[in-house]
């Protein structure tokens, strides 16, 4: 049986997406309700030299959205990075979600074995669709997706695993 390359990257990025978006709405309460100052969650960071909570979101989308016009030689469709603000992040969730809807099922499906390139200031990364889905945009994808988690938690935000999972 074929892998249905469609369900195991469109859906999956736009429930993860979803579930960022519920994550941040509640680091945002939470910096209402202590008096905190928004910018300092969207600009935390775990490590200095990593990047902030604002980047994370921004790479989330970028990886959901990337991977799908790779895998399906689709037009790019550029998000600047800009959002400081937790309603500028959610703009950008609901824009990548938005397109990731518009994304015809023919356009992912049957291109498990089409050549892939991801371009990158390092170099060409070839992959097949289905190995640069299941090997490189998805744990990416969670990579980013995790990092904001861990963020907003370690600020106190009272978020937990099923937040993460956005329910069973």
């Amino acid at each position: 049986m074929a892998t249905q390359l469609y369900d195991l990257t469109v859906p999956i990025f736009i429930r993860g997406l979803r579930n960022l978006s519920a994550i941040l709405e509640k680091g945002a309460a939470h910096a209402r309700e202590k008096g905190i100052d928004p910018l300092t969650l969207t600009g935390a960071r775990l490590a200095e030299d990593m990047a902030p909570l604002t980047a994370q979101v921004q790479f989330a989308c970028d990886s959901a959205k990337g991977s799908v016009i790779r895998i399906g030689a689709l037009d790019p469709f550029p998000i600047a990075d800009t959002e400081q603000s937790f309603a500028e992040l959610q703009d950008r969730i609901a824009r990548t979600i938005a397109f990731l809807e518009s994304v015809p099922r023919e356009r992912i499906d049957g291109r498990e074995d089409a050549q892939v390139v991801l371009k990158t200031p390092s170099g060409d990364f070839p992959f097949t669709g289905r190995d640069h889905a299941l090997g490189f945009a998805l744990p990416n994808f969670y990579f980013h997706v995790t990092t904001a988690y861990a963020l907003l938690r370690q600020a106190g935000v009272p978020i937990g695993k099923l937040d993460y999972l956005g329910g069973i």
